[in-house]
């Protein structure tokens, strides 16, 4: 078959389940302007799906037409998507970890099939012991949801717009070990640098019903607070592109964390 007519028939093979599910996690981890066929996550991943990036980068922007975070903002993907779109979207909505799980899974076969043998992965590090599994479901569900954070924030610190992803942190609003169901939400995170993360964490800093940031009496008077925190008092944050944090895992971090 010439390279053509191979294109011509990845073009009108219509989109499965799997497939579509592939696209909607690879919609929250990749930034909504990056999405294209030059971006290299997506190339690999049309690799692994037989696809081509251009695509899959279209089915991305497909998907983008059905987030109603982005319909707020006036923001719309591109239209002529089909029903299969939307029966992934509502299939996997505020259900995080069963996409992040079946993501997984669906890759993992198409990996196991023999199509993409060519394709060099690098093997995870697996630790030993009988807490084995539950760490590296641990891994993979933290790199999740870090990535759809970042993403959604265009790997900018929502206090001071700092754009090194080597230095920001995906924060959890309502800590991990307190709600099990939106451990992997993207809405119960905050894009913050890492000293400002550990004062969130820490309840030295929280967040107001307004999104405006807030300090700790405690932290006012510690030494450096003028420099490094009180230009930011009272400011509001930079809201992400989509996926705004939650108003109520706000107000449990301000009541149980915050030390006001």
């Amino acid at each position: 078959m010439n390279i053509f007519a191979r294109g011509l028939l990845i073009k009108m093979k219509k989109w499965t389940r799997e497939e579509t599910l592939v696209a909607l996690y690879l919609y929250y981890i990749i930034p909504f302007q990056k999405v294209g066929k030059d971006n290299p996550i997506i190339q690999e991943y049309a690799s692994i799906l037989g696809r081509t990036p251009s695509a899959l980068g279209m089915k991305i922007g497909n998907l983008g037409r059905l987030d109603p975070t982005l319909k707020v903002k006036n923001i719309s993907g591109l239209s002529n998507g089909s029903k299969m779109d939307v029966v992934v979207w509502n299939e996997f909505s505020e259900h995080w970890e069963q996409l992040n799980k079946e993501f997984e899974e669906v890759i993992s076969q198409y990996r196991s099939n023999g199509d993409n043998s060519n394709i060099e992965i690098e093997p995870p590090e697996i630790p030993k012991g009988r807490e084995r599994f539950a760490r590296i479901s641990v891994r993979v569900n933290q790199g999740f949801f870090r990535s759809s954070v970042l993403a959604a924030y265009n790997n900018q610190c929502c206090i001071t717009g700092l754009k090194q992803p080597e230095l920001l942190v995906a924060s959890h609003i309502k800590p991990w070990r307190e709600d099990e169901d939106n451990r992997l939400n993207p809405r119960n995170g905050l894009c913050l640098n890492a000293l400002h993360d550990k004062a969130f964490d820490r309840g030295l800093l929280g967040i107001d019903e307004n999104f405006k940031i807030i300090f700790s009496p405690l932290l006012s008077k510690a030494e450096g607070f003028d420099d490094l925190f009180k230009p930011y008092e009272n400011q509001m944050i930079r809201l992400p592109e989509r996926l705004n944090p939650s108003l109520e895992f706000l107000k449990f971090h301000r009541e149980n964390i915050f030390q006001g």
